[in-house]
Parts: C-alpha cells; sequence; structure tokens
C-alpha cells in the first residue's frame, strides 16, 4: 500500500518567483483551498518543499 499526500493551496502564488507558481501549477493546484492527493514520491516531496509556505500537506492512507 503507497501512502498518498493530500495538498491543499492555502496561500496565493500571487507576486511569487515564477518556479513557485510553476511547481503548484505542476501539482495541478489551480484555485485557492484546492486539495489533490498525490503518491507519496521523493519528487513530489520535493515540489511539496518548494512551496511548502503556500500549502497544506497531510498523509492518506492508500488502498
Amino acid at each position: 500500500m503507497a501512502n498518498k499526500l493530500a495538498i491543499t493551496l492555502k496561500h496565493s502564488p500571487i507576486g511569487r518567483p515564477q518556479n513557485q507558481r510553476d511547481t503548484a501549477y505542476a501539482l495541478g493546484l489551480r484555485k485557492l483551498q484546492q486539495t489533490v492527493v498525490r503518491e507519496d514520491t521523493p519528487i513530489i516531496r520535493g515540489m511539496v518543499n518548494r512551496i511548502k509556505h503556500l500549502v497544506e500537506v497531510s498523509e492518506v492512507a492508500g488502498e
């Protein structure tokens, strides 16, 4: 069973550097308060770490 991450965009990327805006978009975060569920991989963890001040992350048990 692979763990998953629920990632919620809590703060707007407007006014942030382009790489942070691109990272939020690549994770699938388009609107404030939007939550996406992604596999818990080192790549996703790195993306979340880059925008950790904009998102809230919680672990979800995989199926």
